[in-house]
């Protein structure tokens, strides 16, 4: 099997180092609500509970964004750590009779947790383990151990209140506690009449006998029906193909257990396949990607579903391929994979995956990769995702009139943002964006990473023309963008390809406490705001640095109704970090080295580019005979340069000259005015082939034009370097 997110992570990019939001209680998972949108993230059965805001006898770690840390991958990024004999105690949010916990513990170990209800401790303990933890990916640059944390439940068997308390104590080994998800389990289903049963094919609910062949029997007798999961623990062996045409149901997730790490495996269905109520639950320590370690692997048809699942410790939930058109994923939980959570991987048309809780993936944890045919028509809809470890928390690669829309998702680390809308294409034959991509009413809780590839961080959504430009419509509307650790916005093209990034739309977004920048261009095209307000911004409105540096420029178009981050990054040879501030640009710093260049006409190889790359034995030279010709460079912001300085190449071949330069700025690329009028410059080499331009005190600028209307040594404009500078000398 070839993952595209086995792939996702493996970045190589050579780079220069907004909405009312509801708290349900202190810590508890909260509902960001963008104004005058509906709610986002899945309408879930459980309240999550974080465990630093519960009492502790233990030691509160974090917050951390260091990948590799046991605080980074926590949900909001802290937990309480607990030895032998603390505990942390919850008070209970809602009535429950049920718990399911988000854990840690050191690599190699296994335990237990002590459970107290009001203070009387239960006579079950919550088995804690590393087994399927501490997952080691060599193979991705940039991957450091990760996927530390585990998830482990249990039912009560009793009921408790609002405002109990419910406290988790170590045994032993030490545990780390992140979150506490409580629940009110329904009482199992029963079986459907006309049903056919495991059971009565053979299958052992103790989980003792293999029940694989059970199962094959059962869905052959029920061709057209319903195939009936009993309460019970079973095991499988070898993976179910041939599925199609019928119903696979168990009583519940809690109840009705599968255990095997290949559920369904084929190629091709009929379709009208549908899966629902029990849970599937894997032994995945390790992450093979040759592997079909899945709960499905494939295709399980057109107009299937898959509804009411729990399914964990697998490699990926659903890895899609074939054909799948017309699938509906709902209201399904997805935990602790190594990879993906969910993979529409090629030709899925009309697929809805909505009202699904995914943690802790070890990739991303939705993702749509068109190989070999374009996903089309297909949407992610109010899910909520937690934690996931290495990569994305949703990823578009390719496809057509896509839709992402209401989703929650928190927390993404190392290689990945919380949405990411993307060209890279990793294998092929890949189809690129296209059509409409409509990215509407997400909410991202601190999204967005440090690339340790790129060795600066990636925005808390991204669209990024990896390997080809991105000429699809973008729509990217009422998004909301709380305490993301760097940047809000990306447009990058992923590598330093340089391709653009076109025809994206931002409206209506609320970014608050974002680390760094709100807008963090690093390709060329452009892109529309309106209605972005940010509030509490870390270091500067926009940070506009295209790479490579001669690859274009970023037009960010202002439609109105924008406030709070109009700064721009002074220094594009710095990358900000968080909190940082807009520090003074180093006077001394030749502020258009490596900017990128553009000109009227070039002769042969003397490309604009030569005359801003640092060396002086490189040179632009315009069309010959053609006076007048241009030479402008972007100079990234808008910034009051005092001094240029104009160069020819220093040897003495290069004989004296005067070339006549009109120095003109601009602000916004469009419109230009004189700074300096049509002036004689004279370059000898025997003075260093140098002439400097003072400019008036009240020049401020970003697009540095110079005009060149005569040379008495050739009939061209000529440049080996043009410096520009905030310092008078």
């Amino acid at each position: 099997m070839h993952s595209s997110s086995a792939l996702t992570a493996r970045y190589v990019r050579l780079m220069p180092v907004i909405g009312t939001v509801v708290t349900l209680a202190a810590g508890m998972l909260t509902a960001v609500v963008p104004a005058a949108h509906a709610a986002t993230g899945a309408t879930l059965p459980f309240t999550s509970v974080e465990a630093e805001s519960a009492t502790t006898t233990g030691t509160r770690i974090g917050p951390d964004y260091t990948q590799g840390t046991l605080a980074s991958e926590a949900s909001g990024r802290q937990a309480v750590r607990l030895g032998s004999g603390q505990r942390v105690e919850f008070t209970v949010p809602r009535t429950a009779n049920a718990v399911n916990i988000a854990y840690s513990v050191p690599d190699g170990q296994t335990g237990s947790l002590a459970v107290y209800v009001n203070g009387t401790r239960l006579t079950q303990t919550l088995p804690v383990t590393s087994k399927y933890s501490y997952v080691d990916t060599s193979w991705i640059a940039g991957a450091k151990t990760h996927h530390l944390f585990d998830n482990t439940r249990m039912l009560f068997g009793r009921t408790v209140q609002a405002g109990d308390k419910v406290a988790f104590e170590s045994t032993g080994t030490q545990v780390t506690v992140d979150v506490a998800d409580f629940e009110q389990v329904a009482a199992a289903g029963s079986q459907p009449a006309g049903s056919v049963s495991v059971v009565s094919k053979g299958a052992d609910p103790t989980g003792n006998g293999d029940s694989t062949q059970a199962f094959r029997d059962a869905i052959s007798a029920a061709r057209g029906g319903t195939v009936w999961i009993p309460p019970g623990d079973y095991r499988i062996t070898q993976s179910l193909n041939g599925v199609q045409n019928v119903t696979l149901a168990g009583a519940g997730a809690w109840y009705s257990v599968v255990r095997t790490s290949r559920f369904i495996d084929q190629s091709s269905s009929a379709g009208n396949v549908h899966i629902k109520d029990f849970a599937v639950i894997g032994e995945v320590t390790e992450r093979i990607d040759s592997s079909p370690d899945n709960f499905v692997n494939g295709s399980l048809g057109p107009d299937s579903t898959v509804s009411g699942m729990w399914l964990q410790h697998l490699k990926v939930g659903l890895w899609l391929t074939g054909n799948n058109d017309n699938l509906v994923v709902e209201n399904s939980r997805v935990l602790d994979t190594t990879a993906d959570g969910l993979n529409l991987n090629g030709n899925a048309h009309g697929v809805r995956v909505r009202n699904n809780f995914l943690r802790n993936q070890g990739d991303d944890s939705l993702a749509m990769w068109s190989l070999n045919g374009a996903d089309s028509g297909s949407s992610f809809d109010n899910n909520t995702i937690s934690q996931p470890n290495l990569a994305n928390g949703i990823a578009i690669y390719g496809g057509t009139d896509i839709a992402v829309r209401d989703n929650r998702i928190a927390d993404t680390n190392a290689l990945g943002s919380g949405i990411a809308i993307s060209n890279q294409k990793f294998l092929d034959p890949f189809s690129p964006l296209a059509g409409t991509i409509t990215v509407d009413g997400n909410t991202l809780v601190r999204a967005g990473a440090m690339n340790p590839n790129w060795n600066h961080p990636m925005g808390a959504l991204r669209v990024d023309s990896y390997d080809s430009a991105i000429n699809a419509t973008v729509n990217i509307t009422n998004t909301t963008i709380t305490d993301s650790p760097y940047s809000a916005f990306e447009f990058v093209s992923g590598g330093g390809t340089g391709h653009p990034v076109r025809n994206v739309n931002v409206t209506g977004a609320t970014v608050r406490n974002t680390g760094t920048v709100v807008v963090q261009a690093e390709a060329q095209g452009a892109a529309t705001f309106t209605n972005v307000t940010a509030t509490q911004v870390g270091s500067a409105g926009i940070y506009n640095c295209p790479y490579p540096a001669n690859s274009g420029t970023f037009a960010l178009t202002d439609g109105g109704g924008n406030s709070g981050w109009n700064s721009t990054w002074a220094d594009c040879s710095t990358w900000p970090q968080p909190g940082q501030g807009n520090p003074a640009p180093d006077p001394n710093r030749n502020l258009a080295k490596g900017r990128p260049a553009t000109a009227t006409g070039s002769q042969d190889v003397y490309t604009p580019g030569r005359a801003v790359d640092g060396d002086t034995g490189t040179y632009w030279e315009s069309a010959n005979n053609a006076f007048p010709q241009s030479l402008t460079v972007d100079l990234g912001a808008t910034t009051p340069v005092r001094r240029l300085v104009l160069k020819l190449p220093p040897s003495s071949a290069w004989g004296a000259r005067t070339q006549t330069v009109t120095v003109l700025g601009s602000t916004d690329g469009t419109g230009y005015s004189t700074v300096v009028g049509a002036t004689g410059y004279r370059f000898d080499p025997a003075t260093g082939n140098t002439a400097t331009v003072n400019l008036p005190a009240s020049t401020s600028l970003r697009y540095l034009r110079l005009t060149v209307s005569g040379n008495t040594g050739w009939p061209a404009g000529q440049f080996s370097e043009v410096e520009a500078y905030l310092s008078t000398s």
